[in-house]
């Protein structure tokens, strides 16, 4: 399946753009520490997509777990701006479904190169 095929594509491309401009709002004070490792786990996920795109084997299995460790940290540190109050109900809503649809799709395609 080509890349332009791939939902987890689209979908990590969208959080990216919807993430970006809302951690413009975090503290100023945690614009470097918090919002760094925050943005650098969205780019990593990202990144490691692409790469397994790009491999297959167990080269696309080990990208695709990086990938996985990476959403597990996105996971982590949206919980703590939620309740930091960094989010809001609404926003922590929507890019919760939207990490859960990442997750999705991530799974079923890990699930396609396991075996």
């Amino acid at each position: 399946m080509s890349r332009q095929e791939m939902p987890i594509f689209t979908r990590t491309f969208d959080f990216l753009t919807w993430l970006l401009p809302v951690t413009n709002n975090f503290p100023t004070a945690q614009r470097h520490t918090f919002t760094r490792r925050l943005l650098d786990a969205a780019f990593d996920l990202r990144e490691r997509l692409e790469e397994a795109n790009l491999r297959s084997g167990p080269a696309r299995r080990e990208r695709l777990a990086l990938a996985d460790e990476a959403l597990a940290k996105i996971r982590l540190y949206l919980r703590l701006a939620y309740r930091w109050n960094w989010l809001s109900s609404g926003q922590y809503e929507h890019v919760a479904a939207m990490v859960v649809e990442i997750g999705r799709l991530l799974g079923g395609w890990q699930k396609t190169v396991a075996g």
